[in-house]
């Protein structure tokens, strides 16, 4: 790693005593977290399309029974529209579980771990990562958004 005049703030330099080892960890801990919230986000889209799916079975009801077919618009009406997606439980019901029994608590133990062994300081992997790659001098590769005031 090399470092620049204009490097990290000081809540992105490794704090004294935190070892490389330690900063990787954590890195891959947060990772691991940032996957969580990609599939949390996956969850809430099931969650939205299931439901707009749902408002969208209104439609096909009323148009079935439009074209003559009130035996079909009953079978979806009765079947599918207001289903559960898995036994007692609707979409929302899921992603409240989601959250009580998984993200939260992985949410939780990262942030401890980050406090108790970098003093709180996020994303040190990936600063000291943006360190060592950074071109000194070049105007794109400040270290800091205030060092930097050209964009594109």
């Amino acid at each position: 790693m090399h470092t620049h005049e204009d490097g990290p703030d000081r809540d992105h330099r490794r704090p004294e005593g935190v070892s490389g080892a330690t900063v990787k960890a954590l890195g891959a801990l947060s990772k691991a977290l940032e996957t969580t919230e990609r599939a949390r986000g996956h969850l809430y889209a099931f969650h939205q399309l299931t439901g707009t799916a749902d408002f969208q079975l209104d439609e096909a009801v009323a148009l079935l029974r439009e074209a003559g077919h009130e035996e079909w618009a009953g079978k979806v009406s009765t079947e599918i529209l207001g289903r559960n997606v898995i036994p007692g439980h609707w979409t929302f019901q899921i992603v409240e579980a989601y959250d009580r029994t998984y993200y939260r608590s992985f949410r939780r133990l990262e942030r401890a771990a980050v406090d108790e062994l970098a003093e709180g300081r996020d994303h040190l992997y990936e600063a000291e990562l943006k360190e060592a790659r950074r071109t000194a001098g070049h105007p794109d590769h400040t270290a800091r958004p205030e060092t930097g005031e050209t964009y594109g």
